[in-house]
């Protein structure tokens, strides 16, 4: 099992920036992608960002841009760069592990998540 703890989150202005980040342990080994969600006031969950271990990326079309996603693999820890915040972007952030067994079963981990606040 994996666990996941998120930091860096806050309260920032309009326009700002802040990179929040996952730090994962446990049985990082098998990881394969690590992604960012949110959920907003009154909005279901969403896809933010997400990397795969190949490097490839897929983001929400309102991130573009704006926010994006790396990983660690030595420290076990993706960070997502969000910049140009825009009030809309209040939500809650979770970061999530991806994996693979051998009988190709997948599995999701997720941490407790950061509350990202942007005023106007």
């Amino acid at each position: 099992q994996v666990q996941l703890v998120e930091s860096g989150g806050g309260l920032v202005q309009a326009g700002g920036s802040l990179r929040p980040s996952c730090a994962a342990s446990g049985d990082t080994p098998s990881i394969n992608s690590m992604g960012w969600y949110r959920q907003a006031p009154g909005k279901q969950r969403e896809l933010v960002e997400i990397i795969r271990s190949d490097g490839s990326t897929n983001y929400a079309d309102s991130v573009k841009g704006r926010f994006t996603i790396s990983r660690d693999n030595a420290k076990n820890t993706s960070y997502l760069q969000m910049t140009g915040l825009k009030p809309e972007d209040t939500a809650i952030y979770y970061c999530n592990t991806q994996h693979v067994d051998y009988l190709r079963r997948w599995y999701d981990y997720w941490g407790q998540g950061t509350q990202v606040t942007v005023s106007s």
